[in-house]
């Protein structure tokens, strides 16, 4: 019989990772990663990142999801994300939970090593409940 060690191997797509990537960097935008947890010694996610329910509630509305691509050489993932945020936002923060989470979740599922995450933000989002009140004002303007 074969030890299971020369059986096969198995090999990850980078597009997988990516999706893995992905998800990770919305569950760290959306204050639900674990990955927090562990490295601030139990801090919440919400608090660490800055991200409140308008920020949540922004990110739902806006639709804008991250943007992952992965390279994948011989057990070591690099990654990229590309991220949009509220604005206004500590934008450092958010990408420090951002690389943190897709750090532990790459290498959870995957078992794959990260050294390197880079995020890079795309777009900040004013949030909705400030636009029509600029577009009330304009209408007043213009019309006289």
């Amino acid at each position: 019989m074969v030890e299971p060690g020369e059986r096969g191997a198995t090999r990850i797509a980078d597009r997988v990772v990516a999706k893995i990537a992905s998800q990770a960097a919305r569950e760290a935008l959306r204050g639900g990663g674990a990955a927090d947890a562990g490295a601030d010694g139990g801090a919440d996610t919400d608090t660490d990142t800055g991200a409140g329910a308008d920020e949540v509630a922004l990110a739902d509305a806006v639709g804008a999801r991250p943007y992952a691509v992965a390279a994948v050489r011989g057990g070591v993932a690099r990654v990229r994300v590309a991220v949009e945020l509220g604005y206004p936002s500590d934008i450092g923060a958010h990408c420090g939970a951002v690389r943190r989470q897709v750090i532990e979740r790459v290498s959870e599922m995957t078992g794959m090593e990260v050294p390197e995450v880079a995020v890079t933000v795309e777009r900040l989002h004013v949030p909705q409940w400030e636009r029509p009140e600029r577009r009330a004002r304009r209408g007043r303007d213009r019309v006289r």
